[in-house]
């Protein structure tokens, strides 16, 4: 399968004692996942991220990967690369703007700079409350939320929380362009890296 050619990706998350997998998959043409694109692992309570993509569940062949660039990682960013460890892009949370809304900046080769935000300002203020409060705050958020990838006022892609429990994602992505190796790191980070 042709990997850049997909406008349509499912992301769906499993939490395990140590790892947290995330399987990537085409869409079936109806809406629902087909075949698996991408198969992450992200280890827990790694003091510096790296995240490795595999094109399949049985771990032999790398797709891309991503790596924080500092341990202390508020701003500082995370490179995305290729199976052969070449770096294909960057993205970053900017912290001072995510203290209100979440947002990440996503740069690819030779493209402008991506920003994603959350789509709706209510949920973000009400997801930063929720965390402080101390009866819920074990608990799973209660809404979805939803981000927008921007470059020069186009939509690049969105990633779209589709379920209230479970983390399943729905991303799209009208942009022929952008590299889809990215956009399944940078969605993979959104749901990994959201809390910090």
């Amino acid at each position: 399968m042709d990997l850049q050619s997909l406008d349509t990706l499912h992301l769906h998350q499993k939490i395990t004692m140590m790892v947290n997998r995330y399987e990537a998959f085409a869409d079936d043409g109806n809406g629902e996942p087909g075949q698996l694109v991408g198969f992450v692992e992200q280890k827990r309570l790694a003091f510096k991220e790296q995240v490795t993509i595999y094109t399949d569940a049985n771990r032999q062949s790398v797709l891309a990967g991503f790596k924080a660039r500092k341990v202390i990682d508020l701003g500082s960013g995370y490179d995305v690369l290729d199976a052969n460890g070449q770096p294909i892009g960057l993205f970053r949370k900017d912290f001072g703007k995510s203290l209100v809304n979440s947002t990440w900046h996503l740069e690819g080769a030779g493209a402008a700079t991506t920003t994603g935000r959350e789509r709706n300002q209510g949920i973000a203020v009400l997801r930063r409350i929720w965390g402080f409060l101390p009866f819920v705050n074990d608990l799973p958020f209660p809404f979805r939320y939803h981000f927008d990838f921007v470059r020069d006022g186009a939509l690049v892609f969105s990633v779209d929380k589709k379920t209230w429990l479970r983390d399943h994602y729905l991303i799209r992505i009208p942009d022929p362009t952008i590299d889809r190796r990215l956009v399944i790191a940078q969605a993979v980070a959104v749901d990994a890296l959201q809390s910090r």
